[in-house]
């Protein structure tokens, strides 16, 4: 996936929410506008290639309220499909939040 592409499809609001991701979203207190703020300003720093049943990626962005957040989206081209997106922590994750710790 190429982060100018997700810049594009979330620009022009291709943008797919499953029932799931909007739960989540909620649980997490997660707007859907911060989502689509750190998908805009966003850089892909994981991608996942053979997901199925499209390509996808973890994005590192920056929510409304300045935080980072962390969005899993997958794409066939034509719409951006939001998978899951969530504040990351310092346990799982380096100081920078964009490199996994070793040892999880």
């Amino acid at each position: 996936m190429d982060i100018n592409m997700i810049k594009i499809l979330a620009n022009q609001g291709k943008i797919r929410w499953t029932n799931h991701v909007i739960m989540r979203l909620f649980q997490r207190n997660i707007l859907q506008s911060d989502v689509e703020n750190a998908l805009k300003n966003g850089e892909i720093i994981e991608q996942y290639e053979s997901d199925y049943p499209f390509p996808s990626c973890l994005v590192y962005g920056i929510s409304l309220k300045n935080q980072v957040l962390h969005v899993v989206c997958g794409s066939n081209g034509d719409e951006l499909w939001i998978i899951t997106a969530y504040y990351p922590d310092s346990i799982n994750w380096e100081n920078d939040l964009k490199r996994r710790k070793e040892n999880n």
